[in-house]
C-alpha cells in the first residue's frame, strides 16, 4: 500500500513511556479516539506491557512494539518470531546488516513490519565519535538505510533531521518513522536531533513517535489533539 494512503490520525504514535501496565491503561482510557496507535518501549514493556498489545489491536489500534533487538541473528529471529505472534504493526531491530536480515527472515508473513533503528535521536556527532564511529551522522545513516532496502526492511526509525534525505534513497514503498519530535516550545529533554511535527512532515516523515510532551502534559488529551490539528495542516 502506498504510504500516501495512510490516514492522517495514524500518523501520530504515542509512546507510552510510563512505569505499569495500570497507568498506561488509564491513560489510553483519556485519550479515547484520539490516539490509534500507540508505542510500548523498554520501561513499560519490561513491567507487563506487551500484555497491552492484544486488547489494543482486539479494539482497533495499532501497536508499535519498540525493544531495538540486535544480538547473534538466531537470537534475533526467535525474538521476532515471538514478537510478531502478538500483532503489533511494527518491531524494531539496530540497523546492522546480520541483525535486519534476521528480522527480515523471521517476521515471514506474520503482518508485522520490521523498522530499522539508524542512529539514535540523542546522538550528535559526537556521540557519535565517542562511540568509536569515523562517520558523519548524515553518512552512517545513509549507509544503513541502503542497506535496509536491499534486506527488505519495512522502514526506518531516524531523525527527522536526517527524512528528506533518506526519503530519496527509500521512495515511497518504506516508512520514514521518526522520533525526536517537539512542538514549538516544549523542553528538548536529552533528545539533540528535533524538529517540530509540521517541519517533520514537510521534511517527509510518515509517522511521528511523541512520548513525553503528550503523557506528561497537564491535558494529555489536548496535547494529542494539538499535534493531531497540526499533522493535518501539514498534510492538507
Amino acid at each position: 500500500m502506498p504510504l500516501s494512503t495512510i490516514a492522517s490520525k495514524d500518523r501520530l504514535i504515542v509512546a507510552l513511556d510510563l512505569p505499569g501496565v495500570d497507568q498506561a491503561e488509564a491513560m489510553i482510557a483519556r485519550f479515547g479516539d484520539s490516539v490509534t496507535f500507540y508505542k510500548i518501549g523498554y520501561q513499560l514493556a519490561y513491567a507487563g506491557g506487551l500484555s497491552l498489545v492484544g486488547p489494543l489491536t482486539a479494539s482497533g489500534k495499532k501497536v508499535f512494539v519498540d525493544l531495538k533487538l540486535h544480538d547473534i541473528g538466531n537470537t534475533v529471529a526467535r525474538g521476532v518470531e515471538s514478537l510478531s505472534s502478538l500483532g503489533a504493526t511494527f518491531l524494531t531491530v539496530h540497523a546492522y546488516p546480520q541483525t535486519m536480515q534476521a528480522a527480515v527472515e523471521a517476521r515471514g508473513n506474520s503482518g508485522s513490519k520490521i523498522l530499522a533503528v539508524t542512529v539514535l535521536t540523542s546522538y550528535n556527532e559526537a556521540d557519535l565519535q565517542d562511540a568509536g564511529y569515523r562517520h558523519t551522522i548524515a553518512d552512517l545513516v545513509a549507509t544503513r538505510t541502503h542497506q535496509a532496502k536491499e534486506l527488505g526492511v519495512d522502514g526506518i526509525v531516524c531523525s527527522p533531521e536526517e527524512a528528506t534525505a533518506l526519503r530519496r534513497i527509500v521512495g515511497d514503498r518504506m516508512s520514514l518513522v521518526t522520533p525526536g519530535i517537539r512542538p514549538a516550545g516544549s523542553a528538548s529533554g536529552d533528545q539533540k536531533r528535533i524538529m517540530t511535527p509540521a517541519r517533520a512532515i514537510a521534511a517527509g516523515a510518515d509517522y511521528l513517535v511523541v512520548g513525553r510532551p503528550i503523557v506528561e502534559a497537564a491535558d494529555p488529551k489536548a496535547a494529542a489533539d494539538s499535534i493531531q490539528a497540526e499533522i493535518a495542516q501539514a498534510l492538507g
